[in-house]
């Protein structure tokens, strides 16, 4: 069997897309949906947390707190992809984003739609946040207990985990009926990141939802980790999962962008 047959050639279906695709009705419709699972997910994440510190006067490094804050981030996140997966693909992260783009399984152009949305998702989540609680207290993501660059670290390795998890479940296309329970994959495997990553960076794993409360509260201290981090974690996932685990005698058609 020729290689080729074994492993993939690596960012072979890379398209830029045209400029056509922003006034598409499809592609608009995608990206609205893009920023309202983006605002659900960061309000009812950033919002436990506050909550949290309300009732119990803790904070969301606390034992309890971060337990509070994996299951809500773990729960939301599974109900914002549910909701968006047949409309947008359900990405609600740019890293998310960049690494389907990075694979050729949705344009450089459409997927710099879909980050402009879920960067507006998240800033209108932390503006309401401060309307509906009455305090200017966002939670913000940062570093704590290790170096920046033992922080950067943790956000790619996070990342790549999460946006591997994506491909398995649902982009490859031999995942047969496990398709069906990847929101609650990607739910739970965020979920288990903010328990490991949590005391250390927040474990963002996503330039959105941290960029949101960063710029209503205006704190911008390391927050070049929570982007940089995250794209070169999920764009190396992309590449591997291309490289390794996509197979030829599976291929279908790629950069249509109505999913995964």
């Amino acid at each position: 069997m020729p290689q080729s047959d074994y492993f993939s050639t690596p960012l072979r279906n890379l398209a830029v897309g045209n400029a056509n695709e922003f006034r598409n009705p499809g592609v608009v419709k995608a990206a609205v949906s893009e920023f309202f699972s983006t605002l659900i997910f960061v309000f009812a994440g950033s919002g436990s947390s506050i909550a949290y510190s309300k009732l119990t006067g803790g904070g969301p490094a606390s034992p309890p707190g971060l337990i509070l804050a994996a299951l809500a981030y773990g729960f939301a996140l599974f109900v914002a992809v549910s909701v968006s997966a047949n409309v947008s693909g359900g990405h609600v992260n740019p890293a998310v984003t960049f690494g389907l783009a990075v694979g050729g399984n949705i344009t450089f152009l459409r997927g710099v739609l879909y980050i402009i949305a879920q960067l507006l998702g998240s800033i209108v989540a932390a503006a309401l946040l401060i309307v509906a609680t009455g305090t200017s207290a966002i939670p913000v993501f940062g570093v704590s207990g290790i170096s920046v660059w033992s922080a950067f670290v943790f956000e790619i390795v996070l990342t790549f985990g999460l946006v591997h998890t994506v491909y398995a479940t649902a982009v490859d296309p031999k995942k047969g009926e496990i398709g069906i329970i990847a929101p609650l994959a990607i739910g739970l495997i965020v979920a288990a990141n903010i328990l490991a990553g949590g005391p250390f960076t927040g474990a963002a794993l996503n330039p959105a939802v941290a960029f949101g409360p960063a710029l209503v509260t205006w704190t911008w201290h390391h927050h070049w980790i929570y982007w940089a981090g995250p794209l070169i974690g999920g764009g190396l996932a992309g590449v591997v999962y291309e490289i390794f685990f996509i197979s030829r005698s599976h291929e279908h058609e790629r950069v249509s962008g109505d999913d995964y």
